[in-house]
């Protein structure tokens, strides 16, 4: 596999803990819990696997990038969120910045 798809793979287990970290209640929640502890293990490992090519800044800003973008749409579909033009605006301007790294990166 390619660093970019470990770090495609990182971002999206990221969304997966960041998403659920709110259905764990303080983690008091046992299910959702371990769906945390699960995402985020295979987060920080694919993280680690394509940080091994990948320069560690690009790594990171598209691992969190990824995460931030894909919490946001988890956020406005599943946790009623607000969806207002300027939150757009940015939204969008992150994927362009992240869509940039890459194009800059190996």
């Amino acid at each position: 596999m390619s660093a970019w798809t470990y770090l495609i793979l990182a971002g999206i287990f990221e969304v997966g803990f960041a998403s659920t970290l709110k259905l764990t209640e303080g983690f008091s929640k046992l299910v959702p819990t371990a769906i945390f502890l699960v995402c985020a293990s295979l987060s920080f490992y694919f993280l680690t696997k394509a940080a091994q090519t990948l320069p560690i800044g690009t790594a990171y800003a598209v691992w969190t990038g990824i995460g931030a973008v894909g919490t946001i749409i988890i956020g406005i579909f599943f946790y009623n969120e607000p969806i207002g033009a300027l939150r757009l605006f940015f939204l969008f301007t992150l994927v362009a910045s992240l869509v940039g790294l890459k194009l800059v990166s190996n």
